[in-house]
């Protein structure tokens, strides 16, 4: 239970960290963060396995380039879906899931949980 917490804690500053750098990102507070981490983890596991499949054809084709595509896609249905999280076009969600792909996986080594004794 500790792991998810943190690691719902650590994709909500992830996201409030990407919105400060992209333009076009908007986050109006933590709780839009956190109810967006939540909306992220959710599209992630149903909705982008779904799309993935739908577009394996193009992405095969593209060399996987066309998975950024598809993480932007995720990104703004995130947007959508979120109150207080606004996606304000392709690209800004294009650069927004790049970078926070990097934050997230920069900040996550800080929010390491040892399972060893748990």
């Amino acid at each position: 239970m500790l792991q998810f917490l943190l690691t719902w804690l650590a994709t909500a500053v992830s996201l409030l960290i990407t919105a400060w750098i992209v333009p076009g990102l908007i986050i109006e507070g933590f709780l839009a963060a956190a109810i967006g981490a939540i909306a992220l983890g959710f599209v992630n596991a149903i909705v982008k396995p779904i799309i993935v499949l739908f577009t394996l054809p193009l992405t095969i084709l593209t060399l996987g380039l066309f998975l950024l595509v598809v993480n932007a896609i995720a990104l703004g249905l995130v947007g959508y879906l979120t109150p207080g999280f606004d996606v304000t076009g392709f690209f800004p969600a294009v650069f927004g899931s790049i970078v926070l792909s990097f934050v997230s996986g920069f900040i996550s080594q800080f929010f390491q949980v040892d399972n060893e004794y748990q």
